[in-house]
Order: structure tokens, then sequence, then C-alpha cells
């Protein structure tokens, strides 16, 4: 069986013997027995910790739990700094966290019922992994965007019965947040955790409203012409 890996500028194909293995295993085959220079990241090797995220023929994949195709192509995630092959420094995704702003900033003691854990409990599963990240297409074009586990984060803790103040992290999602998302669910397809960030921010845009503020995009769109005042 064959597969492609990106290496810089360059695909460079690898014979591999394992049927019905994961991708992680097969990395492991070249880096042993054909090519001990190939380099990318792995850790828990059972889906938990997110550290293998890869990207296989155009999708975002954990390493460890994806089973290797034939003539797949694998490369580093999207909008990351390449290391060297597939590893990547995930440093610039993790400063979304602190944009973000997303952590208890007042927290109140409240009685936590079963309904409130499970508010949040899905959320609660990111791995940060960086798939439903490399998988936004608002990044091509915002590098500056937080990106969709960071604004999943910020619906854990505006979800929180324990936080009372809520209108301070959402207020500091208005910029380069909510509203530049475009919902088109790429990060929902991806997440290994079944976690549905495109629902977080959507919900996450109801909350804003509420507090009075609405999408900066809706002045400058066209409803189709000149209404003569109706």
């Amino acid at each position: 069986m064959q597969i492609q890996i990106k290496r810089g500028e360059e695909l460079e194909t690898f014979e591999i013997t394992k049927t019905n293995a994961t991708l992680l295993h097969a990395l492991y085959e070249i880096k042993n027995n054909i090519d001990n220079t190939l380099t990318f990241s792995s850790n828990c090797r059972s889906g938990v910790c997110g550290t293998c995220a890869v990207r296989v023929n155009g999708r975002e994949e954990l390493a460890c739990a994806y089973k290797v195709q034939e003539n797949d192509l694998v490369e580093p995630l999207n909008y990351h700094e390449v290391q060297r092959d597939l590893k990547v420094n995930k440093e610039k995704a993790r400063e979304t966290l602190k944009a973000s702003t997303a952590w208890l900033k007042a927290s109140q003691e409240v009685a936590i019922s079963q309904k409130n854990v499970h508010a949040t409990e899905k959320q609660t599963d990111c791995i940060l992994c960086d798939a439903c990240y490399s998988a936004c297409p608002v990044l091509a074009v915002n590098p500056d965007f937080m990106g969709p586990f960071a604004l999943t984060r910020v619906y854990r803790y505006t979800s929180d019965a324990r936080e009372s103040d809520i209108a301070t992290t959402i207020a500091n999602v208005q910029s380069n947040g909510i509203w530049d998302c475009t919902l088109c669910g790429e990060c929902t397809a991806v997440c290994p955790q079944g976690i549905d960030p495109k629902m977080d921010i959507n919900m996450l845009r109801g909350t804003a409203a509420q507090l009075g503020y609405m999408d900066p995009n809706y002045q400058t769109m066209s409803f189709g012409g000149d209404f003569g005042g109706f």
C-alpha cells in the first residue's frame, strides 16, 4: 500500500506493509523502517490528547484513529507554522483562548444541577486537537479570527451557572469573533469529539443580541433595491 506525505513543498511516496492499520501505525512503520527523519506528533495513541491531528485527503483527522487507505495524501494542519514534515507549532492557535477570555471571570456560588452540567458537557470534551481551526475557511482570509474551539470554550463558560459576568466575555468576542464566522459547519464536520462549534457560535450570537449587539455586517447588506420608504 502506498501513501503520500507532504514534506515541505514536496510530496513523498512511501510503501507500507500494514493493512487495516491506523495512519499513526503507518507513520511509525515509515519512521522505524524506511526513513527515520520523518517527523510527526503523537502522544496518547488513543484519541484522547489530539496531538496527532493531520490532514488526510483534505480533511482533518486524528492519525491514531484514521484507518489508512491506498494513495492517501497526508499533510500538516492548515494555518499553523510547519516545524518539519507533519509537525506543527500550535502556539498561535492557543493564543485565541487568551483573546477570547474563555474562563470564569466573576464566579458566584450556586447550586449546580444535572441540567447545568449537561448544558456544557459536550463542549468540555474538547481536546484542543486544532482540527476545527485547520478546517475553518475564515482563517484563510482573516488570520486574526478567534476560530471555532476558542468560541466553543466561550460558549461553555458563558453557559456556566457560576459565571455572573457574561457581558464582559460577550463583549470580548465581538471583534474577530462570533460575527466573523460564516456558519459553514466545516468545524463541526471534523470534530473528533462530536462537538458542534457552529451551533455554539450561533448560540453566542443569540446571547449577544440579548445584550444589545448586532451583526456589524448587517448595515452593509443589500436587500434588493430601493423600497421607496416603505
